[in-house]
């Protein structure tokens, strides 16, 4: 009765957390949203934006390869509260900058990679900090929660975010992220009792002794290594697309109509809020194996490949739901053999030596894909060769048939690794004792 009533406790103290963060999460999206339009109406170029993004995810992924150990040893609710303090200073940076008229993209590169430096002691810390708040039978709902509020952010931040700028303009945004910084730093230092237990003797490690263990553990659990490693390749496949040609190519191919390319956005990010809550609320079940790689297929197979054979909005909402449904699925098998898998002590190290690997695909994918689809595939398609025009029945032809072709080759390469990564015997036994 005991454990049943701190599980009880448990999971209340990671729906207020989840809430909070949510509202925090909603505040950086603003301000991202904001200042990504600000940067290309300063500079009117695609590349200096896509840098924004590079700039962030560069040091995420190098600070991640010593953050482990760091984590472990430290409280997790003081390293997040630290990691939130650091970035609410770069926002205020930022908003000072803007009111004095000095504001430039240089400044907004510096501030994004402080910013991802200090993400990679955050997410982590967070993900162990919910392992130790959430019971073993509530991790998939408590990953359908997060898939839930991502996607809802996803949908209603360009709303929020236009609103509130058109009254009061990028200092209102910024200040709405800082009320929303404030709120959540409140609640979680506050509200929020974490059950973590810190040995008073710290010992002293060298930088990369914690993502050396971590190496070493995966090494040890084969699994766990295929596993991250065949996200880092699924990842890769997902970022030369919809992180990089999928506006685009909306334009090019429905004649410059932006309502198409917001409704398609939007279609997307709904389905993805329903794929969160059919996690959330138990309706879909399985071997978490079976719901990380066969959710990834479907995605692949039916999304990249329904958009790129696509001709109209409606054929691109209805791929766009094959496409984002399938993803809550995906994190929440991934993080059900996490938390099984690896032992709660070395947590930390884990999830930052994963998301070094997992995510160190993920600037390559972006800068690739760009430069894919303006050298490679739309100089081929229009230069009206047998093979393109064979490739034109599926795709078509004109403007944005060779960003259309980049889906369909990332639709049949994703799939098909998923598929192999399913049929992976290290992978699969990853299963075994979850039941």
């Amino acid at each position: 009765m005991k454990q049943l009533t701190n599980n009880k406790s448990g999971f209340t103290y990671y729906i207020i957390f989840w809430l909070s963060q949510s509202v925090s999460q909603l505040g950086s999206a603003m301000t991202g949203f904001a200042l990504i339009i600000w940067a290309y109406k300063q500079t009117d170029s695609a590349m200096a934006v896509s840098l924004m993004t590079f700039c962030s995810y560069v040091p995420y992924i190098l600070v991640s390869l010593f953050a482990g150990s760091f984590i472990d040893r430290h409280r997790k609710k003081t390293v997040m509260l630290a990691a939130d303090s650091a970035a609410a200073v770069c926002t205020v940076f930022v908003w000072m900058l803007l009111i004095n008229g000095r504001l430039d993209i240089r400044y907004i590169y510096v501030v994004n990679a402080v910013t991802g430096f200090m993400n990679a002691f955050q997410f982590p810390a967070q993900s162990v900090a919910v392992g130790m708040l959430v019971p073993k039978e509530l991790y998939a709902r408590a990953s359908g929660m997060d898939s839930f509020s991502s996607n809802l952010l996803t949908v209603v931040t360009p709303v929020l975010a236009a609103s509130v700028s058109a009254f009061w303009g990028l200092e209102g945004v910024i200040l709405a992220d800082l009320g929303s910084f404030v709120f959540a730093f409140c609640v979680l230092l506050f509200f929020v009792r974490i059950p973590e237990e810190c040995s008073r003797e710290k010992k002293k490690e060298k930088p990369f002794a914690g993502l050396k263990e971590g190496i070493g553990f995966l090494k040890k659990e084969k699994g766990l290594g295929f596993m991250i490693f065949s996200m880092a390749l699924i990842n890769f496949f997902s970022r030369l697309t919809y992180e990089n040609i999928l506006s685009p190519m909306l334009l090019a191919r429905s004649g410059g109509n932006e309502q198409i390319m917001g409704l398609v956005s939007s279609v997307m990010g709904m389905g993805g809020i329903a794929g969160g809550l059919l996690v959330a609320t138990g309706k879909i079940k399985g071997k978490p194996v079976r719901m990380i790689y066969l959710s990834a297929a479907f995605s692949f197979l039916f999304g990249d490949l329904g958009i790129g054979m696509g001709r109209g909005a409606w054929s691109w909402c209805l791929a766009g739901l094959a496409a984002s449904v399938p993803i809550p699925l995906v994190a929440a098998g991934q993080r059900i053999i996490l938390y099984h898998r690896v032992p709660r002590e070395i947590q930390g190290r884990i999830f930052a030596a994963r998301n070094a690997l997992q995510y160190c695909s993920i600037p390559a994918g972006l800068l690739l894909g760009g430069w894919l689809a303006d050298y490679v595939f739309e100089p081929f398609m229009q230069r009206g060769s047998a093979a393109a025009q064979l490739l034109g029945r599926l795709v078509g032809t004109g403007s944005g048939s060779g960003m259309a072709l980049m889906f369909l080759c990332t639709g049949v390469l994703g799939a098909t690794s998923s598929l192999y990564w399913y049929c992976n015997r290290e992978i699969r036994k990853l299963e075994e004792g979850l039941e």
